[in-house]
């Protein structure tokens, strides 16, 4: 019998994804035209068995982008903090200066919603849930890069209590890195 396991996002203040010792560390403007130019500068080192060829790459800039986007609302006077290691898995942990991720337990919701559909195979139910769209969405918002990050980070992918930072880590098979 099939059992429907459906990941969420989670906040969890203490939890020792956020835990920065030994990371390195740097703080960006919130400058949305060079969330690539951070995200490169970021994976500049990065070992070439963690990139898989370009996914690393976009999880870490989406994540940028949202803070810069979403968290930091493109205001330049605010900064994006990022703590980062690449020796044995990719760790991530990027804090920006808003309000945080006020509609989380709405989006984990939507997602369980979504997962159950596709469970169930009620694929008329499915397609309404494509893709979140939250009161702050705008048409370059595809809405569905929460989903992604919630399959790719198999490490975790957790909030700190204000919802503003996130932790997140990617383990890779033995024998990389």
């Amino acid at each position: 019998m099939k059992r429907l396991i459906v990941r969420k996002l989670i906040v969890d203040e203490r939890n020792e994804l956020f835990d920065a010792q030994g990371m390195r560390y740097v703080v960006f403007p919130s400058d949305f035209s060079k969330i690539r130019e951070f995200t490169a500068l970021i994976l500049a080192d990065c070992p070439e068995a963690f990139q898989e060829g370009n996914l690393l790459e976009q999880q870490l800039s989406e994540i940028i982008k949202n803070g810069i986007k979403h968290g930091n609302r493109n205001d330049p006077a605010k900064r994006l903090r990022v703590w980062y290691d690449l020796r044995k898995r990719a760790r991530f942990i990027v804090e920006d200066e808003g309000e945080g991720f006020v509609l989380l337990d709405e989006w984990n919701d939507f997602f369980r919603k979504r997962q159950t559909a596709l469970f169930e195979e009620d694929f008329d139910a499915f397609l309404a849930l494509a893709s979140y769209r939250g009161p702050g969405s705008d048409e370059t918002d595809g809405g569905n890069s929460l989903i992604a990050a919630l399959e790719y980070w198999n490490g975790g992918m957790i909030f700190n209590g204000a919802r503003n930072k996130v932790g997140v880590v990617r383990w890779f098979t033995s024998g990389s890195g």
